[in-house]
């Protein structure tokens, strides 16, 4: 009996075991269903034609520069002199080291893996000098914290790091251009001037320098402006203990010393005295913060010294003026004393790392000016966005998003949403071939999901809308919001752009399951009939020409 009882008792735990397993199966089954329904209907071009994206006669056909194609044909890289670090050796290693680049890196990144063979490169033809620089990289995908601590907002990102102090370098991506920064880099930063005669050569030949008045040519000071000139690109250090070089940059020589000042030729305040800490990245940030004119005209030359600029990092408003030529004078009087409250807080552009804007409304005034500036730091401004109008309908399979609908449509936390950021189909951008090549399966995907309550398959033109939740790099942009979690950053779609591949990214990524809602199959059978039938008259009125399928 107790015997029969335990035969009883395991049959049932066995099956209370196998049920779980059994509805596994069910889903998977079903989800597999629907894959092959997919792989059947969706006429995607061959996995094994990945150019095939390109219509005949599409301006991009043949592109080399697509480098989500290249990174498939990438060779191993050596990256034996590439040191890998991680948030748990990150700080050891710094110590260590007191000059160490920096690449933060996504493996998924196509301009990473482009970037690879270079960086290599570059860390091998210096290694010859590791006892004073390193080379490494850190996953910044897996180090999120350690990413955001650097301020990383795209990959790559590359930092040099002198004595753990950390200085963007934005220099060309290859080889010889790394080489020749970095050993800019370990050289002599600052020059000695210990006769009138050479200080005079500065002060008529330069438009700007610094200047460290020193008790000696040698010891600590003397380092911590060598270090700091090594923070500095654009602007040459020099450093003297000659009382007479001093009177001629208006140094009381009697001052206490160290004593630094920043001459600026061109500027109506022609030297700036500092009265910080005497410490290397203290005196970097003060020449970042004062180097710029109080009001610079915006040219390709000058852009660099604006955007890539310390303040900007420190949500720093640039406040642009657009004005026509002949009223320039007018206007920038103004320009540049309102300019003067504000020196080292605001650059006189509109835009930051968030790629927000803000307009001034009202004359063109100091006073406005001034509080204009003033409501930016106390965040009282409201940005402004791009947005083409709201359409009047948007009943498609496909969503038209805009800048002033994405909150209602994308961020719904109620659904997941694919969000395609593309150029503009409407007016014709003969360098995004491939965002037209994408919208007749983009399109086929939307047909297929169509019905689902829980998704939204939409798409932006991004030349024409902004949101500082939808930012692309580069066209087009393919970005899955999760529901329920619109909060977190969208998740990049990196995959073959066929229907059957962005639906396994939604199932995989989407937060809430669903089912694909088929046709029946006599209208599936009477549309496939058609579209057959259409086919044939076609190559028949070819004359037997071999057209691509155009999807």
């Amino acid at each position: 009996m107790r015997s029969s009882s335990r035969s009883l008792l395991l049959f049932a735990l066995s099956l209370l075991l196998a049920t779980p397993l059994l509805h596994s199966s069910a889903s998977a089954s079903a989800s597999d269903d629907d894959l092959d329904y997919l792989i059947d209907n969706a006429d995607d071009i061959p996995a094994n034609d990945p150019d095939g994206w390109l219509q005949e006669g599409s301006p991009d056909d043949g592109d080399d520069d697509d480098l989500f194609h290249q990174a498939h044909d990438l060779q191993p890289v050596d990256e034996t002199h590439v040191v890998l670090l991680s948030a748990a050796n990150f700080s050891d290693f710094l110590a260590s080291h007191r000059h160490v680049m920096v690449e933060f890196y996504a493996p998924w990144c196509a301009h990473c893996q482009a970037l690879a063979p270079d960086y290599a490169a570059a860390a091998a033809d210096l290694s010859p000098l590791a006892h004073e620089v390193a080379l490494a990289k850190v996953d910044a995908s897996e180090d999120t914290d350690l990413a955001q601590k650097y301020d990383v907002q795209g990959f790559p990102t590359i930092l040099f790091f002198i004595d753990g102090v950390p200085k963007d370098y934005n220099g060309a991506r290859t080889k010889e251009a790394i080489v020749s920064w970095v050993n800019k880099k370990l050289g002599p930063g600052v020059q000695n001037i210990t006769t009138v005669d050479e200080a005079e050569k500065i002060l008529t030949g330069e438009d700007k320098a610094i200047l460290a008045v020193l008790d000696s040519l040698s010891g600590s000071h003397s380092d911590e402006i060598a270090a700091a000139s090594r923070l500095e690109d654009a602007i040459n250090f020099y450093q003297t203990s000659n009382p007479d070089v001093a009177k001629l940059f208006h140094v009381d020589p009697a001052a206490k010393r160290p004593s630094l000042v920043l001459l600026k030729k061109q500027e109506e305040e022609k030297l700036t005295f500092y009265d910080g800490q005497f410490k290397a990245s203290a005196i970097a940030d003060f020449v970042s913060a004062n180097k710029l004119p109080l009001v610079i005209t915006l040219t390709q030359e000058t852009a660099p010294s604006i955007f890539d600029n310390p303040i900007k990092k420190q949500a720093c408003l640039i406040i642009l003026l657009f004005v026509v030529a002949n009223e320039s004078s007018k206007f920038l009087p103004i320009f540049k004393e309102a300019s003067k409250s504000f020196k080292g807080k605001v650059l006189a552009y509109t835009g930051n790392e968030d790629a927000r804007k803000f307009f001034l409304d009202g004359e063109m005034s100091v006073e406005n000016i001034k509080r204009f500036a003033e409501d930016f730091l106390e965040e009282k401004l409201t940005p402004f966005y791009k947005s083409e109008p709201v359409p009047e309908s948007n009943d498609g399979d496909v969503k038209i998003v805009v800048g002033k609908n994405l909150d209602q449509i994308v961020l719904d936390e109620s659904k997941d949403a694919l969000l395609e950021v593309c150029s503009s189909w409407k007016i014709y951008a003969p360098w995004c071939g491939h965002c037209q090549a994408l919208e007749p399966t983009y399109n086929k995907l939307g047909k297929h999901l169509r019905g689902i309550d829980s998704l939204v398959i939409a798409k932006m033109d991004g030349t024409a809308n902004e949101h500082p939740r939808a930012k692309p790099d580069g066209f087009p942009t393919i970005l899955f919001y999760p529901a329920g979690k619109k909060s977190f950053e969208p998740i990049t779609f990196e995959g073959d752009r066929t229907v059957v591949e962005m639906y396994k990214f939604i199932k995989k990524h989407a937060s809430i399951p669903f089912k694909l809602k088929r046709p029946d199959s006599s209208a599936t059978k009477t549309e496939k009939d058609q579209n057959t039938a259409s086919t044939n008259l076609k190559g028949e009125r070819s004359s037997g020409t071999n057209f691509k399928d155009e999807l």
